[in-house]
């Protein structure tokens, strides 16, 4: 089945001015996902790692790319195609409470 990495941006704000039922229903789904399998995980402090020439390893502390919404979350989902991902996390918290949900399809997933 194929599997897609979903990002999701989101802040206080926008949180705070969802209704509380809403809030309560996208919580509640994102459980059932778990249930059902679903990695997910809150967005913590990232480092940037780098290694040019395999000679060196570099680390920065801090985000990459940057966004006009801060980075909640991410998880790994399987889906029967692109529409039903899409599906699947359109309710979301961060989608409901006026954040936004990248879905990026995994192309080649690699088992370690």
């Amino acid at each position: 089945m194929p599997k897609f990495v979903t990002i999701g941006y989101g802040d206080q704000k926008g949180y705070d001015r969802t209704a509380v039922a809403i809030r309560d229903a996208a919580h509640a789904h994102d459980a059932e996902l778990q249930k059902d399998g679903v990695l997910m995980g809150i967005a913590g402090t990232p480092v940037q790692v780098r290694n040019p020439n395999a000679a060196q390893v570099e680390t920065t502390n801090g985000p990459f790319m940057t966004s006009s919404l801060p980075l909640a979350g991410f998880a790994i989902i399987e889906a029967d195609n692109l529409a039903e991902a899409i599906d699947m996390v359109s309710r979301t918290p961060c989608a409901v409470t006026h954040g936004v949900v990248e879905v990026w399809p995994l192309q080649h997933a690699l088992q370690g």
